[in-house]
């Protein structure tokens, strides 16, 4: 645990709040026109989810999104991000939109500003609507082009309404998880593919951000783009262990953020890749490279580097997380800094996910999480850390509010701040619930 606990002190701008995902959370699969997505498809294949569970129900947002949205407000929060689901919006993707998909959020979203809590919508957390997947999904160049009609027509309904809107939720998954490794839907493993799902994924974006901005001009939301992020720290100061861990670098890290806020690849990565099936289209890079008001960052923790054989194993003087994450705060210090010296026309940042999975149970009404707690002090000491080396960040928004589908693990696995019974729905505020609130509160006070 920290070994020096040093008093908090956020500016009186800073945001305060949590965040979610449609498919994680909402339930109502099959309610309301929505339209399947890949990965109500990818949950109802044998063997794909650690507890042979699916998201139809998860926590049953899509009826509950009132409670929830009173308990968001007894947090002290001033910001909540969600994402919307596309295929409930636009069962196929393409074609018509579904009125009553819009009306659930356009009723959240009300619902968020009658307690003062700003909306920040993300676009596309990882659920493409299956009708896109059967016609190419993300290997598709058409994909992209209607992931823009899709964006235009959030940001005409919504623009007004909410504080921000990020494209995507941490490409590198979609791209990485769902096509080279087949862990998360569409679950294709081929490397080769991958790269140019990347390539898609980050031209969508680019297409998205001109949408929007002819749809709302400057009058607009804050528009952005949210990125897993890491340091990669080598095991040893070999120089075999400092090369990998800048490859490892240079292909998670830099691989997106050096073609939005430089215009290019970097060469480190595309050095040691398979770029068989890389098609990189005339004027693609000056798409992406499209002007954002701010960088969302996520960040759990780092990667460990050795080309031993077998590796050296992670340090983890700070322990481990129920993902078996190392826990390793002042990674997130590393990562900011390091940002702010290589991008020089940085936006503002967010920290748009961080938390803890902990194996967390119910007792006398209670769920004592003190190393949560720990968890999010020492994290929020290394933002602040951060900050007080110049990094511009604006807010921190914890992952998640509540217990919920946690992709391929299921159920598993608990990050919420607020426990969840699956087979009730019960909702019971852990103890980190209340430490978060009163620490938003002492900042608050100190304004």
């Amino acid at each position: 645990m920290p070994t020096t606990s040093r008093p908090l002190h956020f500016p009186p701008t800073f945001h305060w709040g949590v965040a979610t995902s449609a498919f994680q959370i909402e339930g109502a699969a099959l309610e309301d026109g929505r339209g399947p997505s890949i990965w109500d498809t990818f949950c109802h294949q044998s063997g794909t989810i650690l507890d042979g569970s699916t998201g139809d129900v998860a926590c049953d947002h899509y009826h509950r999104y009132a409670s929830d949205v009173d308990l968001i407000a007894s947090l002290n929060v001033d910001s909540y991000r969600f994402s919307i689901s596309w295929s409930r919006v636009q069962p196929l993707g393409y074609g018509a939109w579904n009125e009553r998909g819009f009306e659930f959020y356009s009723k959240l979203i009300a619902r968020l500003a009658e307690k003062n809590i700003q909306a920040h919508i993300t676009l596309y957390h990882w659920d493409l609507p299956q009708g896109l997947q059967d016609l190419g999904g993300w290997l598709s160049r058409e994909t992209p082009q209607r992931f823009a009609e899709y964006a235009a027509e959030v940001a005409r309904r919504f623009g007004s309404q909410v504080a921000s809107i990020a494209t995507h939720n941490e490409p590198w998954c979609t791209a990485n998880l769902g096509y080279g490794n087949a862990q998360f839907a569409p679950g294709v493993a081929d490397r080769a593919l991958s790269i140019q799902v990347s390539h898609h994924l980050l031209l969508s974006h680019g297409l998205a951000i001109k949408a929007m901005r002819a749809v709302t001009g400057d009058a607009g939301p804050q528009y952005g783009i949210v990125l897993n992020q890491w340091p990669a720290d080598p095991a040893t100061a070999s120089p075999a262990d400092v090369a990998e861990a800048q490859w490892e670098y240079a292909r998670s890290v830099e691989w997106f953020m050096d073609p939005i806020f430089k215009g290019h690849y970097p060469q480190r990565a595309l050095d040691r890749m398979d770029l068989s099936r890389f098609h990189v289209m005339d004027g693609d890079m000056e798409i992406i490279q499209q002007p954002i008001d701010f960088l969302g960052v996520n960040y759990y923790t780092r990667t460990f580097v050795s080309t031993d054989n077998p590796p050296k194993a992670r340090p983890g003087v700070l322990g481990f997380t129920d993902m078996d994450w190392e826990i390793y705060p002042q990674g997130l210090t590393a990562l900011l800094v390091g940002l702010k010296e290589a991008y020089k026309d940085l936006p503002p940042i967010y920290i748009t996910e961080n938390g803890m999975a902990a194996a967390d149970h119910v007792s006398n009404d209670q769920v004592n999480d003190q190393a949560r707690i720990e968890y999010i002090q020492m994290h929020l000491q290394a933002l602040q850390a951060a900050m007080e080396q110049g990094v511009d960040v604006r807010g921190y928004f914890y992952w998640s509010l509540m217990d919920n589908f946690e992709w391929n693990s299921g159920y598993s696995k608990r990050f919420g701040l607020i426990y969840v019974d699956y087979a009730t729905q019960q909702r019971t505020l852990k103890e980190s619930a209340y430490w978060y609130r009163d620490v938003v509160q002492s900042q608050r006070q100190e304004k």
